[in-house]
């Protein structure tokens, strides 16, 4: 018999009051492990640190600059491979933020003079203000000999391009998955959106990968992308075709084109270099022009 109060004993003998204190103490370990592996897995999965954003604006940062060599590799990026020039840049988390610098320039300025760098790839060990040259670049601005450099950087606004806006499907990609990668736009990116045949634009979110997806398709294409960069300028391009791999370039420009005759800016880069399949262009039209000022900047 049970003394009043206390809660009857279970088939084996063991109060229910202590079966709940087990459960509960089991209960509260399941949540602390799902916690430790929840920030395991946002710290080996690429997640931008909070405040994270690319250089923009006017603003210089003073920092360190290394070198190394990405061979033909686009990057974290994932572009095609590295520019024709191979003056490109690879950032810390908190400025790569999640690939959001992907696809914009940095002059970087050094004890031998100042070089115009592609964001291409992002360094795991570089903390606030280290930038990880190209050896190319290094070599523009810096004695390779002394291996690390003090450097002033800051983004280029509206950096003078050659062609349009690029995009390129991500191998896999379908009627039913969208994936897109847009390219040659200068300026980093805020948003993407696109539109199936007939349908209206929906927003695609920015992966780590610089990939930017709807995660339940927009059916077979052809697709019409509106591109808008932190500055508010904003293009779309239409006759985007389901081509996983392939470059298609397009008349849409988020940067102004570079004149022919003008003299170009101390070492120019150039946009990556395109594969073998790039197709015909699309059509596209270009809309709204902002002034220098960065759009939803986070503020930490």
């Amino acid at each position: 018999m049970t003394a009043p109060g206390t809660a009857p004993d279970d088939d084996n003998g063991t109060p229910r009051s202590s079966r709940r204190v087990r459960h509960w103490l089991a209960g509260a370990g399941v949540t602390a492990l799902a916690a430790v592996l929840g920030i395991t897995l946002a710290v080996r999965g690429g997640a931008a640190p909070a405040c994270a954003a690319p250089p923009t604006g006017n603003a210089v940062h003073k920092g360190k600059a290394s070198f190394y060599d990405a061979g033909r590799s686009g990057g974290t990026c994932s572009f095609p491979g590295p520019p024709a020039d191979r003056l490109y840049v690879a950032l810390g988390a908190s400025a790569y933020a999640g690939s959001a610098a992907c696809g914009s320039y940095l002059d970087v300025s050094g004890p031998k003079g100042k070089v115009r760098v592609l964001v291409m790839d992002q360094c795991g060990g570089c903390g606030t203000g280290k930038i990880d040259l190209s050896d190319e670049a290094f070599a523009k601005i810096a004695d390779r000999a002394q291996g690390i450099a003090s450097v002033t950087y800051r983004a280029v606004v509206n950096p003078p391009l050659d062609g349009g806006l690029t995009f390129r499907m991500k191998s896999g990609a379908s009627r039913y998955w969208f994936a897109v990668q847009v390219g040659n736009h200068g300026n980093p990116l805020r948003s993407v959106e696109a539109a199936g045949p007939g349908g209206g634009f929906r927003k695609a979110a920015r992966q780590s990968d610089n990939y930017w997806t709807v995660e339940d398709g927009l059916g077979p294409g052809p697709f019409r992308i509106r591109v808008t960069d932190v500055y508010g300028r904003q293009a779309t391009a239409t006759g985007i075709r389901m081509t996983p791999q392939r470059v298609q370039r397009s008349t849409a420009a988020l940067a102004s084109a570079a004149p022919p005759s003008a003299v170009s800016p101390p070492t120019p880069t150039t946009a990556p270099s395109p594969t073998p399949t790039e197709s015909a262009a699309p059509t596209a039209t270009v809309e709204a022009l902002a002034g220098a000022a960065p759009l939803d900047r986070p503020r930490c």
